[in-house]
């Protein structure tokens, strides 16, 4: 006989799980970036429509589709639609393990960061010599590391389970993100540029909003809830047939949003508080990250010795509370769909996308053939073409695919059943619309840009 299916303690445990997966590296400085580059407000605005009208619906329906079948992504999609079906599953697996190769080696950057940030504030800050970041990055034995310290922490918390291990390790991240981003926000509100930032980030001006800038934030509306690779469906299939699946996407949603919203008031005012510092918004994001930052948290910000190491707690926790999400995508899988037990599973999981992750790490300039390797033009190297992928094709597919097996194929009558309603409801009908119409021709847009040269990796 299959042993029962582990379920969250509490619908605060799923929301906290959910909310980690969702917040990430795009929360605290993609987001800030992107909506930098798109002029503040405007940006703001309809990014938050995209939000309601795209990422929550899509959201439920993986939540739906995870808590009826509960199973994971590829056997939820068998049983409740056929084998057919199993196919945006597997994408939907394979955007997970592709994202998590790449994503742990970048998690890896924040320990190196944090031990940084630890000796300069003990000792005294000490800028670094030109090019240390390009030398860090080609250093084999360090990246390699680096990496496995994220692997063996994501698979500790994977190994011991639902209850004991995710959502215990999230009621603990969590909170602490939450007092950390409020204590980043809290100090960058003392700077001169606070106002000139507040005004900038929530005054919209759509005359200012390039036409870019729309579809922007509709693809970031839809990558930072952690939507089409499965995340959802596994966390859904863990959750009680007695909460409300609206009630938790929501909040799960809410608390997603706030924390972009949170880091980019700190972002902006930061920006418009350090002169220089708009002179260096041009360069990568990874870049900003981890090498602009640290300097001025020592150079210009009040109170950098604490804030800095704090920084990068945040950073880590924010990663680790992702990885975990995906590495559980993987798990579970095999746990389903193979019979294996936790302990199996996560170890043997782990260990296979430690290899993929060894190779995004090594092509980082450690490894040449690795470095040059350049299937996509302008996208150098095995991390940045596996980024690619993920963001731009697999991940929208995924989408794609649950929105319209959700909106025309599990039918009205399921998915009522589901959420709990008897008859259908005004606000049933906006989301089941949103599933087959708005979200549909929304993801077919971003491909469409995909296809003739955008990039949202």
């Amino acid at each position: 006989m299959a042993a029962a299916r582990a379920h969250w303690g509490s619908r605060f445990g799923f929301v906290l799980a959910a909310a980690g997966s969702a917040v990430g590296l795009g929360n605290l400085w993609k987001f800030p970036y992107i909506t930098w580059e798109n002029n503040g407000g405007a940006f703001v605005i309809v990014y938050l429509v995209a939000i309601l009208v795209l990422g929550l619906p899509i959201m439920m329906a993986e939540i739906l589709i995870g808590r009826r079948a509960q199973l994971s992504a590829v056997p939820a999609f068998e049983k409740l639609g056929g084998k057919g079906w199993s196919i945006v599953g597997w994408l939907g697996v394979a955007s997970g393990t592709t994202i998590l190769s790449y994503y742990m080696v970048i998690a890896g950057w924040s320990v190196r960061s944090f031990y940084q940030c630890l000796v300069w504030s003990f000792t005294s800050y000490t800028p670094p010599a030109e090019g240390d970041f390009g030398a860090f990055l080609a250093n084999a034995p360090l990246q390699i590391g680096l990496t496995a310290i994220f692997s063996v922490a994501t698979a500790f918390i994977v190994y011991r389970g639902i209850g004991g291990g995710i959502e215990k390790a999230t009621k603990i991240m969590m909170p602490v993100l939450i007092i950390i981003l409020l204590y980043l926000v809290g100090t960058a509100l003392t700077l001169d540029g606070r106002d000139e930032a507040l005004s900038m980030l929530f005054t919209p001006h759509f005359d200012q909003l390039p036409a870019k800038g729309y579809l922007e934030a509709v693809g970031h509306a839809f990558f930072t809830l952690s939507l089409g690779l499965g995340a959802m469906i596994v966390y859904g299939s863990y959750i009680g047939k007695k909460e409300s699946i609206f009630g938790a996407a929501a909040w799960v949603v809410v608390l997603d949003t706030l924390f972009a919203l949170f880091a980019a008031i700190a972002m902006f005012t930061i920006i418009l508080s350090v002169p220089e510092m708009q002179d260096r918004m041009s360069g990568s994001t990874m870049g900003m990250l981890f090498i602009t930052l640290p300097d001025l948290f020592y150079t210009n910000m009040p109170g950098g010795r604490i804030l800095a190491p704090a920084f990068f707690i945040l950073v880590g926790f924010a990663a680790l509370s992702s990885t975990i999400s995906l590495g559980e995508v993987i798990t579970s899988l095999m746990i389903d769909k193979k019979g294996w037990s936790r302990p199996k599973a996560t170890i043997i999981c782990a260990g296979g996308v430690f290899v993929g992750s060894i190779l995004a790490a090594l092509s980082l300039g450690a490894v040449e053939p690795l470095s040059s390797f350049e299937l996509i033009e302008g996208k150098p190297g095995v991390l940045a073409t596996l980024d690619h992928m993920a963001a731009n094709w697999m991940l929208p597919l995924g989408g794609l695919g649950i929105t319209i097996f959700v909106g025309w194929f599990l039918g009205r009558k399921n998915a009522m059943e589901e959420l709990g309603i008897t008859k259908p409801s005004l606000p049933f009908t906006i989301w089941i619309w949103c599933l087959r119409i708005v979200a549909p021709a929304a993801i077919i847009a971003l491909l469409v840009a995909v296809a003739i040269g955008k990039d949202f990796s």
